[in-house]
């Protein structure tokens, strides 16, 4: 059986068995780039992205936080759903489908498309390509919402998940572009931001992405799985004077928080859960953290305007779902809350983290550098409640604790004191102080004029 082939066998099986017991019913799934990673993956330890599993350090998790903001990391986010929307009507379902504008979107364009459900909840997000006239490749954690609407209407369009057969590299940081002409032999300075083309690497056709998910310049590469092993390696020998570094799955995080991203299933729950357009990537489990949802599971479920993904001059007369619950609430005045940063007190975390060398009793301990699946904190102010905390990261750049937080408007002015709750219900909790900080918390470089490089 070729790789292609392997990879979708096990892939479709890990799908179909996904809540089976780990080994003896569900098999394990590896990158298709994997025998490449193994010569990189001294410690043999393996983390699991969605129905992937990938090494968890190449070198050490605090370099490779780093890599990004100093020279470049490889990074492997081949676990990404991706499906293939092409037809006549595909481009008409998808306008509908997401909340963005797609009227002016060009062949070669990349989108951020962010899919509501009717009450105006975020259901899904992710990344939307055009490939030509009728064809779209959309790659997010999960693409079942989009998957499950399209059923539901009598669109002439259709949807092929060709995530088996595709692998996505990251390539992130200032040596990124250097690292990627060198690998391609390409002048890739004409590809602008949010923007894509193909060439080739040893004769193997490949997309180029500009993208900015570390906060600076950077690319993805999007390829046949036949050839992953050989491109990853080729990417790894291409970046060695540039000082490029393997990501492992332990330090992939960590950028997003310093770039004010929230993520999809970390930091917010997407609505699609309790719909049968539910994420089947992901395992089921209850967020950990201090924040008790009074009103239920949709008190981890965010508007938009909560992340600041919502419209800067109303909402627009275009159709879309979830349009309708939008427009109540900016008639209400909702959303109330604003995504932003904070920057936890060193004292009171260096109280948390030193605790198992203290006669006391043990709080939650922090995860380094930061807690693997969805965790929600409780924010406070003079004790009551104005917000909740995710993605609590240590960042080595900024030598801090930080985590993206969802405040009252109120509250939001940089400076801003308050205080987190850290620990589980029932466990003996600590108080934490934080200052909000304006997002990203480090500067913006996704934009960086190349043609001056």
């Amino acid at each position: 059986m070729d790789l292609v082939a392997q990879q979708r066998s096990t892939y479709e099986a890990v799908l179909r068995l996904n809540e089976a017991p780990f080994i003896t019913e569900r098999p394990a799934m590896f990158s298709p780039a994997a025998a490449a990673q193994d010569e990189g993956n001294t410690r043999g330890t393996f983390g699991r992205f969605a129905q992937l599993l990938l090494p968890e350090e190449y070198s050490d998790w605090v370099e490779e936080s780093s890599a990004h903001v100093g020279s470049c990391y490889l990074g492997d986010w081949t676990s990404l759903h991706k499906v293939k929307v092409h037809g006549p009507q595909a481009l008409a379902f998808l306008a509908r489908l997401g909340m963005r504008d797609l009227s002016r979107f060009e062949t070669g364009q990349i989108k951020h498309h962010v899919q509501l459900d009717e009450n105006g909840w975020i259901a899904s997000e992710g990344v939307l390509c055009r490939l030509g006239p009728e064809e779209f490749v959309y790659t997010a954690g999960s693409c079942d919402w989009l998957l499950w609407q399209l059923d539901q209407g009598g669109w002439d369009a259709a949807a092929t998940d060709v995530s088996p057969d595709r692998f996505i590299f990251g390539v992130q940081g200032p040596a990124s572009l250097a690292t990627l002409e060198k690998l391609t032999g390409d002048d890739l300075r004409d590809i602008g931001f949010s923007r894509s083309r193909t060439t080739r690497v040893d004769g193997v056709p490949v997309r180029v992405l500009r993208t900015g998910i570390s906060g600076e310049l950077g690319y993805e590469l999007h390829g046949p799985t036949e050839h992953a092993n050989e491109i990853w390696a080729a990417v790894v020998a291409s970046g060695q004077d540039a000082g490029i570094r393997q990501l492992g799955f332990r330090a992939q995080p960590v950028q997003h928080i310093e770039a004010g991203i929230a993520t999809n299933g970390l930091d917010y729950l997407p609505a699609s859960i309790l719909t049968p357009g539910a994420p089947r990537q992901f395992r089921k489990g209850k967020p950990s953290g201090s924040f008790v949802p009074a009103g239920g599971v949709t008190d981890y479920f965010r508007k938009p305007g909560e992340l600041g993904w919502g419209f800067r001059k109303g909402v627009p007369d275009r159709d879309f779902i979830g349009r309708d619950a939008l427009v109540e609430d900016a008639e209400k005045g909702v959303p109330g809350r604003r995504l932003v940063g904070l920057r936890w007190n060193e004292q009171d975390v260096s109280a948390v983290l030193t605790s198992l060398l203290r006669d006391a009793e043990l709080p939650d301990q922090m995860e380094l550098p930061r807690s693997r699946g969805p965790h929600f904190d409780q924010v406070l102010m003079s004790g009551d409640p104005v917000g909740v905390a995710t993605g609590r990261t240590v960042s080595p750049t900024l030598r801090a604790m930080i985590s993206l937080c969802v405040l009252d408007a109120a509250q939001t002015a940089p400076g801003t004191e308050v205080v987190v709750l850290w620990g589980r219900p029932g466990t003996p909790q600590r108080e934490i102080r934080a200052t909000v900080t304006a997002l990203p918390f480090k500067p913006d470089n996704r934009r960086t004029d190349v043609t001056a490089l």
